[in-house]
């Protein structure tokens, strides 16, 4: 698909045109091993996990002495408070950030940072965002998404060079995908950069930017136009703030996440030196889904940090407040939600923990392993701070000011809910993480199988993919009616006290169940199981849970052989994996049961108006104005709100 040349027309694309483009940047093989892979093709290899992979020496000791002076800062320097009241981070607390390296946490020593590993980087990203959730996002866009994670991945020797030593210390990034008229299907990609000499002159408008507002360098992904010496596609490019031509038109707001500073960007012939192209032509989609591979785990980090806080609150508050003559943490409709988020909580920083060091060793592809890791964690931390509001009752819907203001502790658990409801829309809503988990889960089916259902390929492929299909599925197929999840000794070093081998042969027998699920799916629907979402989804989150549990034995067994707190370990991963599977088998009943087709069919109803009478009787208060924003490209009609913090 070759791109238009003109700066103001947007691709027209189908739906297979997008699929592909999608294709085209998916990483296509595995070269290392894959443990949540492994556990959809029924095949459960602990040996992957356990014995849990720690950081070395160094590094540990690098983190510790760097969460050391973080925590002295945020304690001392950090009024999270009053973040939410202004809805802006003081410049003092960015420079104060700066001077202590947290803008180069993940960035080499040689260029300036402090080089930590994933572990004590998510480790940081947690602690700072339970000051200040808003410092958080101002830390990880920079340093998981903005420029220094493609420039370690994809830059030249000059360009890390030249930019990293930057945002290491003074330089804050941002990165610059989404349109108005584009999130997730970057086939439809508007903004151009034609090349011009030895530059690329770029045009378009960027949404959602977030750093976009203080920023001083941006990762721009742009479509250039196929042409003589140019192979086209969609770009990646560091740039300039302050190049003439960019304007930060807008500075959003939003219902939680009030100190983030996030924009609407527009380019007007904005001349950017080909020197400043990261990879190749067309390798800007691979790019960004490379880099949120690990990105992705920024996340995760602060669902750790929301649901520590969600369990103090929880404790403190149901310990104090008396309801019948005891305290509500008694009552087993309380008590219930406490130990939800207790046991959650420790499965979410298993997972974390184990997914992060799997990052820092690099011995495994992690791309499914990050990808789950951000859906169930922003899935399952909303619902513990929705659990937290209802144990508080009231004061859960009251804000943390007018709790002070009437003579109690300020608790600000209304805005945690706020603030973690974006995390399940942005760096992939749950909906394309279900979509982008579950091709990656069925990539060796498609790899072996997918000529079959393509229906333009020839007789001839088809005839040589159903030639390896049935060798694949001969081998493959046998191995998921027993294995070791069937021997009531297996795993048998993961019981202590409490007896948590149990739950990993329900992870085997399960992970083969899962396989066998997946294989009659595709059986059964072919080339239409890619519509299939409904169902697509119940799969990764049986995935899911599976992996969570894995992680949470795993974690258990560690922290018992270091001594840590392990017999306490042992119990609340016993309490989730308990808690996990009831909710793994009402997804295996729902794969089946369901209301899809139904579904289907009133989603078609409502679009055409049949059940419009249902929507009298009110007023609506939504201002006027298009859905969808004017995108044209062209010079700015607003002012600069750009504001760089020096």
């Amino acid at each position: 698909m070759s791109a238009s040349t003109t700066p103001s027309s947007r691709p027209a694309v189908t739906e297979r045109e997008a699929r592909e483009v999608a294709e085209a940047a998916r990483e296509q093989h595995w070269r290392k091993p894959s443990f949540a892979k492994e556990l959809f093709l029924g095949r459960f290899r602990l040996d992957l996990i356990h014995p849990h992979p720690l950081p070395d020496d160094e590094l540990a000791q690098r983190g510790e002495e760097f969460l050391a002076k973080l925590r002295d800062f945020v304690e001392t320097k950090v009024d999270g408070s009053l973040i939410e009241r202004e809805a802006r981070i003081p410049d003092e607390v960015i420079d104060g950030l700066k001077e202590l390296g947290a803008f180069g946490m993940k960035i080499d020593t040689k260029y300036g940072g402090l080089g930590l590993g994933q572990v004590y980087y998510n480790k940081a990203l947690s602690l700072a965002g339970s000051a200040s959730p808003a410092i958080g996002v101002l830390l990880s866009a920079h340093q998981s998404i903005g420029v220094p994670q493609p420039l370690k991945l994809f830059g030249t020797q000059e360009q890390r060079e030249r930019f990293l030593p930057r945002c290491a210390r003074t330089d804050i990034s941002a990165f610059l995908l989404t349109e108005p008229d584009v999130g997730s299907d970057p086939a439809r990609l508007a903004t151009t950069a034609i090349p011009d000499g030895d530059d690329y002159v770029l045009d378009g408008v960027k949404l959602w930017t977030t750093n976009g507002v203080v920023a001083d360098l941006l990762v721009v992904m742009a479509r250039v136009p196929k042409s003589e010496g140019h192979r086209g596609g969609i770009t990646a490019f560091v740039v300039e703030t302050n190049s003439p031509g960019v304007t930060v038109e807008n500075r959003n707001a939003f219902m939680g996440l009030r100190g983030i500073e996030n924009g609407v960007t527009r380019f007007h012939q904005v001349r950017v030196p080909a020197a400043n192209r990261v990879g190749e032509e067309g390798q800007g989609l691979k790019i960004a889904l490379t880099t949120l591979n690990t990105g992705r785990l920024s996340l995760p980090a602060s669902c750790v940090a929301a649901g520590k806080w969600c369990l103090k609150i929880a404790r403190e508050w149901s310990a104090a407040r008396e309801q019948w003559g005891k305290p509500v943490a008694h009552h087993e409709a309380v008590g219930s939600k406490i130990s939800f988020i207790a046991a959650t909580t420790f499965a979410l920083e298993a997972v974390t923990d184990l997914a992060s060091q799997m990052a820092d060793e690099d011995r495994n592809d992690i791309r499914i392993e990050g990808a789950l890791a951000k859906l169930y964690a922003s899935e399952m931390a909303w619902t513990m701070a929705d659990e937290l509001v209802q144990i508080r009752g009231g004061r859960g819907f009251e804000t943390a000011d007018s709790l002070r203001a009437r003579g109690e502790r300020g608790v600000p658990a209304e805005q945690l809910l706020r603030d973690l409801r974006i995390n399940r829309i942005f760096e992939g809503s749950t909906e394309i993480m279900h979509l982008l988990i579950a091709r990656e889960a069925v990539d060796a089916h498609l790899s072996v199988a997918g000529d079959l259902i393509d229906p333009e390929k020839s007789l001839g492929d088809k005839a040589r993919a159903g030639a390896n299909a049935g060798v694949f599925y001969a081998k493959w197929l046998p191995k998921l009616v027993a294995g070791p999840g069937q021997l009531p000794a297996s795993y048998g070093e993961f019981k202590h006290g409490v007896d948590l081998s149990g739950h990993l042969r329900y992870v085997e027998r399960t992970a083969r169940k899962l396989a066998r699920s997946t294989f009659y799916a595709m059986s059964r629907w072919q080339g239409r199981m890619e519509s299939k979402q409904g169902f697509l989804g119940r799969i990764v989150d049986i995935g899911a849970e599976l992996f969570a549990m894995s992680a949470s034995c795993v974690r258990a067994e560690l922290l018992r052989s270091q001594g840590d707190h392990g017999r306490e370990a042992y119990q609340l991963a016993d309490v989730f994996c308990r808690q996990a599977r009831i909710r793994v088998e009402e997804l295996f009943t729902r794969l089946w049961t369901n209301t899809d087709d139904l579904d289907r069919k009133v989603v078609k109803g409502v679009l055409s108006g049949t059940y419009e009478w249902l929507e009298q009787g009110i007023v609506d208060p939504s201002g006027e104005g298009p859905w969808i924003a004017d995108a044209t490209p062209g010079p700015s009609q607003k002012g600069n709100v750009h504001r760089p913090i020096r």
